[in-house]
């Protein structure tokens, strides 16, 4: 882990305009500098950058935040990979924390298995571009799929010596672990002890992470003589590299998938290639494997928006409708677009415009539920039977989205398709629902009486702020896409009288929204391990488009899944009871309410980390009066946070206190 002192240097030295100017064109305007925005198409620039504030504004897409909060938008870099650029950018020496010796070896370990790599991908490359054997097999090769140089360089695409060791005792002979060599799958370890290259005479394909480190390798074979070999090798599973969790061309692609807002999705590295070449250059590929949900939210974090582009024949298309229930249920929108007969992405992008390409996919992408329908159709013909699976296998396909108003279109979308009734559809649908619904709750059950619930084994008097975070965590989960007007007040003083008034703010948002902004911009985090789990992941799953709590139920973990269901549970208990019917007023969640309740729980949230931080400041105090210290800079803040505190208080008193 890197300290907090180190973290504290690199944003010291954080210069916004200097970290995006790396990226986009900025010029002078005014105290400020302007450009156009990279997450959108604008011909007007609309994107700010204040020098004095270190802060960025993209007013086309609403997104902003610091020189870090853009590397994370716009290079999809984590927030260590983030600090790691800038500390490379300003040459400032990283400090980690102390480790034991097992995460240590651990950590020099993966470092090690990247350094290997990145050896063997720059080895390879020059071997393409300089060596005999490399520019009269790979390089023709390259040139003869009509690959240029700008796009070889782009891929960092490379040779491998049809000889048993080249890379092995080169590696070796430039200082490199012969370990590691082994554990990334470039050098193999016969029986007989003799250590030989696994890729020898094939054309290379690195294969990148996001933030384009090099995790492993796919060879092609070049001679028609080892025809008994596989045609394409991929390097071994490695602490690296894990097939299933990789896209090829994801490195390439991102910032043009994030700014499209789609990524095509195609099976091989060439068709990566060729259609990056043509200009379609938000395009990854799942490297020849079965699509996975890792694979799929990899794109997720760039674009809800897919379109998968696979071969014409049978193979193909079986691959294609695999992928589209995966994309459906992380809450993505999927389209299809085939090729002829005898076509894949690579030879028709190779043998058409970038125009060609551009309006074939208009012409001929269709959504998800047309392309599984014509599909399935044609397989059915006239068998009732057959066509019944396919109506009920179209059904399935739709439940899996989370959205109930794109569910109900593309039911009436079915209904119409298939030539049958909107209410046979919508009625299995509920079906299908409430059966899914009942399997997750059986399990629920099932995990609450092999372990009983954390939440119902808590000390007799727990602290008020675990209170206050499950009221928030009931909030969000039970109305969290719920849009409501939220009545704020700001008290404030006249500059020119000094006089105390109060503004009244409306504003119309989500539940979850509200919470999110709320929590973001005081920089709150729960204390609790269980709601701090659920509060991410159901403001990740409400960002992408969740509507229905029900829909995802059986996804997820038993813990969580017991929690909610201690909520929903208490929800029905108020409305079985029929408090009303027996002269008992019960307040229902109507949109002031909601309001009222959640301007509490955030109002009480930002008292406590007050009331924590006047705690603080009064034992600084003691202290630097004890070590004879000038006191005032902390007696002054003091003074601050008490104002700050009995605003609050005021505010507090037309809402909800939480015993504070």
């Amino acid at each position: 882990m890197i300290t907090k002192e180190s973290i504290d240097k690199v944003y010291d030295a954080i210069r916004v305009e200097e970290v995006i100017g790396d990226f986009i064109q900025l010029k002078r305007s005014g105290s400020g500098y302007k450009g156009l925005s990279p997450f959108t198409n604008e011909r007007t620039p609309s994107f700010s950058v204040s020098p004095a504030k270190q802060i960025w504004k993209d007013f086309s897409s609403g997104k902003g935040g610091n020189a870090i909060a853009f590397l994370m938008e716009h290079e999809h870099f984590s927030y260590v990979e983030a600090i790691r650029y800038l500390a490379k950018k300003y040459n400032i020496e990283l400090e980690e924390t102390q480790q034991n010796e097992e995460e240590r070896n651990k950590a020099n370990e993966r470092e090690g298995l990247y350094l290997v790599s990145e050896f063997a991908r720059d080895y390879f490359h020059q071997i393409l571009l300089d060596s005999e054997e490399g520019k009269a097999l790979g390089l023709t090769y390259f040139k003869e799929r009509g690959f240029t140089d700008e796009t070889i360089a782009t891929f960092q695409l490379g040779y491998s010596l049809d000889s048993w060791s080249a890379l092995t005792d080169e590696a070796i002979a430039k200082g490199m672990n012969v370990a590691y060599l082994e554990k990334t799958g470039l050098t193999i370890t016969t029986e007989k002890g003799r250590k030989i290259d696994r890729f020898k005479g094939r054309v290379m394909f690195p294969i990148l992470s996001m933030s384009g480190r090099v995790l492993g390798f796919g060879g092609r074979i070049l001679s028609k003589e080892k025809q008994k070999e596989a045609k394409y090798l991929n390097s071994p599973e490695s602490d690296i590299y894990h097939k299933s969790n990789i896209l090829y061309g994801i490195f390439q692609a991102k910032p043009f998938i994030a700014k499209e807002d789609n990524c095509y999705l195609v099976e091989g590295y060439t068709d990566v290639i060729q259609l990056y070449q043509r200009g379609i250059k938000n395009v990854v590929a799942s490297s020849g494997t079965a699509l996975t949900q890792e694979q799929i939210r990899l794109i997720r974090r760039l674009t809800p928006n897919v379109t998968i582009l696979y071969d014409g024949d049978a193979a193909g298309l079986r691959a294609a409708i695999r992928g589209v229930d995966l994309i459906l249920a992380e809450g993505m929108n999927v389209r299809i677009c085939t090729f002829p007969e005898g076509e894949d992405p690579d030879s028709f992008a190779k043998s058409n415009s970038l125009e060609e390409i551009q309006a074939y996919f208009g012409e001929h992408t269709q959504d998800f539920i047309r392309f599984k329908a014509s599909l399935l159709i044609e397989e059915a013909q006239d068998d009732p039977m057959k066509r019944a699976d396919t109506i009920r296998s179209m059904i399935e396909s739709i439940s899996k989205i989370s959205d109930p108003i794109k569910r109900e279109i593309y039911v009436r979308e079915c209904a119409k398709i298939m030539e049958i009734s909107e209410e046979v559809l919508f009625a299995s649908l509920a079906q299908m629902n409430q059966q899914q619904l009942l399997k997750a709750q059986q399990e629920v059950k099932r995990a609450q009486k092999e372990t009983p619930m954390a939440m119902v084994k808590t000390p007799e008097r727990l602290p008020r702020i675990f209170h206050l975070e499950k009221e928030l965590i009931k909030y969000l989960l039970l109305y969290g896409p719920k849009e409501c007007v939220f009545e704020d007040k700001f008290i404030y003083y006249d500059p020119e009288t000094g006089e105390e008034k109060v503004q009244e703010i409306s504003q119309k948002a989500k539940v979850y929204e509200k919470l999110f902004l709320e929590l973001q911009a005081d920089e709150i985090e729960l204390s609790t391990a269980e709601f701090k789990e659920i509060y991410t992941f159901f403001i990740d799953k409400y960002q992408h488009g969740l509507e229905d709590i029900s829909t995802i139920i059986n996804e997820l973990p038993v813990s969580m899944a017991s929690i909610i269901a201690t909520f929903q549970a208490q929800e029905e208990e108020i409305r079985l009871h029929s408090w009303s019917d027996k002269g008992v007023e019960v307040k229902q969640p109507k949109e002031a309410d909601l309001s009222y309740a959640i301007n509490g729980i955030v109002l009480n949230l930002r008292k406590i980390l007050i009331n924590k931080k006047i705690e603080e400041l009064r034992a600084e105090i003691i202290q630097l009066e004890a070590e004879k210290g000038d006191p005032t800079w902390a007696i002054q803040e003091l003074m601050e946070y008490n104002v700050l505190k009995d605003t609050i208080s005021r505010r507090l008193g037309s809402n909800l206190v939480y015993g504070l």
